[in-house]
Order: structure tokens, then C-alpha cells, then sequence
């Protein structure tokens, strides 16, 4: 089953939504932060044409059905504190990835943890994915962490073939089934 446009979800704290062209200074912001981009591989935004284009190309691949990436927004601020994605789907559609990023003042809150459990039930009960990939560098301990909360595995004999320092981690939908006692993931209730 196919879901796009990427739905809005739903946190305790949080909405996910599409990001649009008024986002563009936070997008800018998370593409261009020295800090949020630190242990990420990836071209740097410079300018709000930039940040533009970005908005743009992630409109184009979610209704080509390349991704479903969301804004990770405060309700009362409806400003951009990060992102998500579910990307890289495999032909079969049964495999995507899943990025992330966060401002740095939203760190260590939790927002992570939300919108993660929040993107991997749609995944897995929406899409009906068997397998989400995450590629994050060995160094980035606070990604491991938040991998390791959801009982994503490492896969030591994977590399990343455009990274060379990132470590590749797997969590398949039969492995979350059988954590009914995880309060991480849950399949939706209805």
C-alpha cells in the first residue's frame, strides 16, 4: 500500500508535516549548521535559493513516491525543528532508510525519539515495510543511542558505499513484533 502525499503524524509533542517554501530559513538552518551537520555527509545549503531547491526536489520525490520526508514542528510554534524521512525505497518497496536531523537547541528533549516511533509505525503498519535501514556514523553516539532504543541491529559486515565512515543498521518489522513488551514501538490501534 501505497500513502503519499506524506500524511501528517501525530506525537504527544510534536506534528509532522510537509515542509513548504515559508520553512525555508529553518531549512536552511538545519543544512547548513555547522553543528547539525557534523557527523553528515552531505551538501551544504548557502543560500535561501538553496534551502528553496531543497523544499522543491523533497515536493518532486514524494509525489514521484521517492520519499516521504516531514517537518518535525512544535504545535504552538509550527516552526521546523528537524526532519525525517523514509528514503532510498527498495524496487520491491519492502526496504526504505530512514535520516534524520535535529537543531541543535532541540537536542536531548526526546523530539527524536517521538518522530522516530511516529515515522517507523507508518512504515511498518502504512507502507508495509519488512526492513528500515539507517546509516549513521560510528562517532555519532547520540544516533546510535536513539537507534539502539528501537532495537535497530549493526551490521558490522555492511558498509556504506558513498561513506566510508558511516555504520549501516537494520531493524526488521518481525523484530519489532516480537517487542510487545517495548515501549518504543507499537502498532497503531487503529
Amino acid at each position: 500500500m501505497h500513502i503519499f502525499p506524506t500524511p501528517i503524524l501525530q506525537t504527544p509533542r510534536l506534528i509532522l508535516r510537509d515542509v513548504c517554501e515559508s520553512d525555508w530559513q529553518h531549512i536552511l538552518y538545519l543544512r547548513s549548521d555547522p553543528q547539525v551537520n557534523a557527523l553528515v555527509n552531505r551538501p551544504l545549503s548557502k543560500t535561501k535559493e538553496d534551502a528553496i531547491a531543497f523544499i522543491k526536489k523533497v515536493a518532486e520525490d514524494n509525489k514521484a513516491e521517492k520519499i516521504a520526508y516531514w517537518g518535525i514542528v512544535l504545535p504552538e510554534t509550527n516552526r521546523v525543528l528537524g526532519s525525517i524521512c523514509l528514503w532510498k525505497f527498495s524496487e520491491d518497496r519492502k526496504t526504505a532508510e530512514v535520516g534524520y536531523d535535529l537543531s541543535v537547541a532541540a537536542q536531548g528533549k526526546g523530539y527524536m525519539t517521538e518522530a522516530l516511533q511516529a515515522v517507523l509505525e507508518f512504515g511498518f503498519t502504512k507502507l508495509g515495510l519488512t526492513t528500515v535501514e539507517a546509516y549513521t556514523q560510528s562517532n555519532n553516539a547520540a544516533s546510535v543511542r536513539l537507534l539502539g532504543k528501537f532495537g535497530f541491529d549493526l551490521l558490522a559486515d555492511r558498509k556504506d558505499k558513498t561513506n566510508e565512515l558511516n555504520a549501516v543498521y537494520v531493524l526488521n518489522a518481525a523484530d519489532v513484533s516480537s517487542q510487545k513488551d517495548s515501549p518504543a514501538i507499537r502498532p497503531n490501534a487503529g
